[in-house]
């Protein structure tokens, strides 16, 4: 890891309101402080970061400001102000990310990141469109679409779970491509299982068959150091409200340099004839496509030095503090049920998933907007906030027995204690 990991100057310096926790064995203990710097509402045990995220209020204020100035002078902010702002955080997120600030442009969400690359390509009658049956659901139906569309076809691998090693995935996702594959969209970190998937030796092994890859990284920035310039993907796409807690609506689509001209927005605006020849096309496409707030955007850098502040070891101590954290509250949650953790420590990040036993009747949830009646219970008695999923998710056809997981989220407002409460609730629920 280097500095680019580490956020701009000063991300690394704790913040003289906050005090450090230490991660320890998994035992970090949250200081009341500390959990202050979020809005979470009182009486909730808030385990699920990973479908929203939570801004801090630091940055919300930040946003705030921003606001304001543009309300003041509306014209002066969007028309002559914007373009600098816009590269300004541009130039701090690719640093982080380490990714070159002319790839990257704002998305409001992972999801339109991979809309506007489906979109901006074209495929040939009979083309393979490779997924896996991890993959989020709101990205399969993007591609689904754009198979529709031009006559190709999608091909899920499927990615076993529980799993043994990184190299099963690996291996999963090779064995389907075939000389017909022309993409393969994969996640970064999987959405319902919580697996951090072997991503760089992954997109290696693609490229060297002659296959791009569409990497939906949505819960990857802030919980994983990156380096989006080595990794060498043809597209990529992280969201900076999850676990970089920027405000919602804030993301990117990272482009490599050779796809950029191929590349267009959802909304194709004033950019699209601009006769300007100060800034590449790509630029002037993306960053002007109507009339919206910017804000969000504008406040990734003030949530990559806040966060990167509350820890002395600024954003390497975070990511391994929530790492600890999550596999400790994983370890406790299976110890309770007497069920083994379905997957290896070295392919978590900041999330983790347990299959849970008995009932074999399937979640009926399809996304975060659905509620499953464990979940519901969960947050009715005893207020804990925490997704219960199907596996195997309901669009991957498979003859799988259906299962229900549970998938939990660590932050730095979390901690020990309240993974030993919900392991607690699910022993009490899954009893009656």
């Amino acid at each position: 890891m280097d500095d680019r990991d580490r956020g701009p100057a000063g991300a690394g310096q704790r913040r003289s309101t906050t005090k450090p926790t230490s991660a320890a064995h998994g035992s970090r203990a949250t200081e009341p402080d500390l959990a202050a710097n979020w809005l979470i509402e009182p009486g909730t045990l808030f385990l699920n970061h990973g479908s929203f995220g939570a801004c801090p209020r630091e940055v919300l204020v930040t946003q705030q400001a921003l606001r304001e100035r543009l309300e003041a002078q509306p014209v002066r902010f969007l028309s002559r102000d914007l373009e600098g702002l816009l590269d300004a955080a541009r130039g701090e997120l690719g640093r982080f990310v380490g990714g070159d600030r002319e790839g990257l442009a704002f998305v409001p969400n992972a999801t339109a990141g991979v809309n506007t690359v489906l979109r901006s390509l074209r495929f040939a009658p009979g083309d393979e469109l490779l997924t896996t049956d991890h993959e989020y659901n709101a990205s399969v139906n993007a591609l689904r679409f754009a198979a529709q569309r031009d006559g190709a076809r999608v091909v899920v691998a499927h990615i076993p779970f529980p799993i043994g090693s990184p190299g099963e995935a690996l291996g999963a996702i090779l064995a389907c491509v075939t000389p017909r594959t022309r993409l393969v969209l994969v996640s970064h970190v999987t959405s319902p299982t919580a697996l951090v998937l072997p991503i760089g030796e992954l997109v290696a092994e693609l490229r060297r068959r002659g296959v791009e890859t569409l990497v939906d990284g949505a819960h990857a920035p802030g919980m994983l150091p990156l380096e989006l310039d080595a990794l060498g993907a043809a597209y990529y796409t992280g969201n900076a409200h999850k676990w970089l807690c920027a405000p919602k609506g804030a993301a990117f689509l990272y482009v490599r340099a050779d796809r950029r001209s191929a590349i267009r927005p959802l909304a194709i605006s004033h950019g699209a004839n601009a006769t300007r020849a100060d800034r590449p096309r790509f630029r002037l496409e993306f960053d002007w496509t109507g009339t919206f707030d910017p804000t969000a955007y504008l406040s990734i850098p003030a949530a990559i030095r806040f966060v990167g502040s509350l820890l002395p070891g600024g954003w390497p101590e975070v990511m391994e503090a929530n790492s600890q954290l999550a596999r400790a509250g994983r370890d406790a949650i299976c110890h309770t049920l007497g069920v083994v953790p379905p997957a290896p420590d070295e392919m978590l990040g900041s999330m983790a998933a347990v299959l849970l036993p008995g009932d074999p009747s399937p979640s009926t949830a399809l996304s975060p907007l659905d509620d499953d009646p464990l979940q519901w219970a969960l947050r009715e008695h005893f207020g804990i906030e925490v997704p219960v999923l199907p596996w195997p998710q309901a669009w991957a056809a498979s003859e799988q027995v259906p299962r229900r997981l549970l998938r939990i989220s660590a932050h730095l407002y979390n901690s020990m204690e309240q993974y030993d409460a919900l392991a607690a609730a699910l022993a009490e629920l899954l009893r009656g």
